[in-house]
């Protein structure tokens, strides 16, 4: 590859990073479904499900936009004739999109001066599209028209048949709109993103519509041509031109990279982002032994550059699992602190006596003139929602999409099954039912961070509680949908499919908060004041006259002990 230096570039973003994003194609799942994975972090986001009901508009009839993170005004723009039911980040055509934000590089970091930001583009997108290509239809449309205020994304798009990864950003103060490239993640693989632009060099190849062959790649000016099967790649037609313009550029096109131009990579992009994306490849292509355990990964090859070296082989764009994916593969994807790598946040002396793989920020510090981070993994504390869309074209849309819906951080949410085609959100997922600055009792978000943040006081002991229960739950949820879907396949009256949708979602998420308002109790009869009680059945043991018996009290690790003797053994220290 030729060099490319980019006269734009002044900063990129260090550790201020958010968001993980694992896409899988029909072929690379076990039943045919396709699914996408996201998780939204941010110390400010609130953990709750919008939702927004099918419309007919009238001629004139206006949106507004108000911005997703400042919640401020921003723009207004016409209504089409007809909008689509959407649930989260699914809509009834079973399109579902996910994201992940890079900035990149400044000033296009900062967007156009108006425009449509990244959240809201999702949201209209799902309101006007019917499956992935009509989406980035769609969205190359209303960044055109209207312009792109915000920087670099990275979205992940899914519908029953096909997943792509689609990553844009905006033309800043030169000029209004945006540059972006899309790929359609090739069928039987997995492909992933975490706050690093992934697509380097994409087909270019000149348009001959009327030569008889695939097509591989059109750009926005034949953006209608994205309805040919054939398509896998689609442009905006200067995505090169534009680098051009504000840059120096040697080489041919075909040498173009659009993460490397647009998201230089850094060893904050390395460690921080592209860490997390080969956690989830790492654990996709890890072979299995008799007993079920992962064994060696094919992508053992790509550590070295996870861990921060840039000229050690990179991290492919997407990879074929060992085996397919189910949805609760897909879940425990999501779930991850670098177990079983050098990174692994549990093993360090940050992670505490009880090997907590949490820490809290700022991610660098430094000591002694010397730099130091951090790890930044999938699961995190300060997740506010997460979920794994699932899309399935062999049952009605209404049935065949599902949100497995989770708040907090991952690895002890519970997903719970909400269907694209539900007219009711839960109570406890419900917009406005509490929020960052208002606690309420009924509001999913705030119980799962009552036990998640008291499981950090001693966490090896406390997760196997949690995981026992969130494992029963998502089991349960997992095999009563299977069923309950060959039944409802065959309902032909709308009405009582949605109605039964609506009661199923409901009654799942009713039965979560029971089971997690137990376990926190229960928790916190169990551990209270470092000490672990015996549970028989679900209750602290006790003996026949009701006194609490099989009270343990286990010491701290050998290594700890010799931490607080060499800190301060000499006033510890029996005389």
């Amino acid at each position: 590859m030729k060099r490319l230096v980019i006269a734009l570039m002044l900063a990129v973003s260090g550790y201020a990073m958010a968001c993980t994003n694992l896409i899988v194609s029909k072929g690379a799942s076990a039943d045919g479904s396709t699914f996408i994975t996201y998780a939204a972090d941010s110390h400010t986001r609130y953990g709750q499900l919008r939702y927004c009901p099918a419309a007919d508009h009238q001629p004139g009839e206006m949106l507004k936009l108000y911005n997703y993170g400042s919640l401020k005004f921003q723009i207004e723009i016409p209504q089409p004739a007809h909008t689509y039911q959407v649930v989260g980040f699914i809509n009834e055509h079973q399109l579902a999109i996910g994201e992940t934000t890079w900035g990149g590089i400044s000033p296009l970091d900062k967007g156009n001066a108006e425009g449509i930001d990244y959240g809201n583009l999702i949201y209209v997108t799902l309101q006007r599209a019917k499956n992935c290509r009509e989406a980035i239809k769609v969205m190359h449309e209303l960044v055109s028209t209207y312009g792109y205020s915000d920087g670099g994304e990275s979205f992940s798009l899914a519908d029953p048949n096909e997943v792509w990864i689609f990553e844009i950003t905006s033309k800043g103060p030169f000029e209004k709109g945006a540059v972006w490239v899309a790929r359609r993640v090739p069928d039987g693989y997995i492909c992933g993103h975490a706050n690093q632009a992934r697509i380097t060099t994409f087909p270019q190849e000149p348009l001959k519509w009327k030569k008889k062959g695939p097509h591989p790649a059109i750009s926005s000016k034949h953006i209608d041509h994205i309805f040919e099967p054939e398509v896998e790649c689609v442009y905006s037609e200067d995505v090169v031109l534009f680098a051009l313009k504000h840059s120096e550029y040697e080489g041919d096109d075909e040498y173009f990279s659009f993460a490397d131009t647009y998201n230089p990579l850094t060893f904050s992009g390395l460690r921080a982002c592209e860490a997390r994306v080969y956690a989830m490849f790492n654990r996709a292509c890890a072979e299995r032994d008799q007993s079920g355990a992962n064994r060696t990964s094919s992508m053992k090859r790509y550590e070295a550059f996870a861990m921060g070296d840039a000229n050690a082989e990179r991290l492919p764009l997407w990879v074929k699992p060992t085996r397919k994916l189910s949805v609760q593969d897909c879940m425990a994807l999501m779930r991850d602190h670098f177990e079983g790598t050098p990174m692994d946040m549990t093993q360090d002396v940050g992670a505490g006596p009880f090997h907590c793989p949490y820490r809290w920020r700022p991610m660098d510090f430094e000591v002694d003139g010397k730099k130091y981070v951090h790890e930044r993994a999938i699961s995190t504390q300060q997740t506010g929602f997460s979920f794994v869309a699932q899309c399935r074209k062999w049952l009605p849309n209404k049935l065949g999409g599902i949100i497995w819906f989770g708040v907090d951080d991952t690895y002890s949410t519970v997903y719970c099954p909400i269907y694209c085609g539900v007219t009711q959100i839960p109570i406890c997922f419900e917009e406005g039912n509490g929020s960052m600055s208002r606690y309420s009792e009924t509001a999913a978000f705030w119980l799962f961070n009552r036990v998640s943040n008291f499981c950090y006081l001693r966490y090896d002991s406390m997760i196997v509680d949690v995981q026992r229960v969130q494992q029963e739950l998502e089991t349960d949820f997992v095999r009563d949908e299977a069923s309950h879907a060959k039944r409802w396949a065959q309902e032909e009256n709308e009405a009582r499919l949605v109605g039964a949708l609506n009661r199923f979602s409901n009654d799942r998420a009713e039965r979560m908060m029971r089971r997690w308002k137990e376990l926190d109790q229960l928790l916190l009869m169990k551990y209270i004041d470092g000490n672990i009680k015996t549970v028989e059945n679900g209750r602290i043991k006790t003996t026949p006259t009701g006194v609490v018996t099989g009270i343990k009290q286990p010491p701290y690790p050998a290594w700890f002990y010799r931490q607080i003797v060499d800190d301060h053994g000499d006033v510890l220290q029996e005389k």
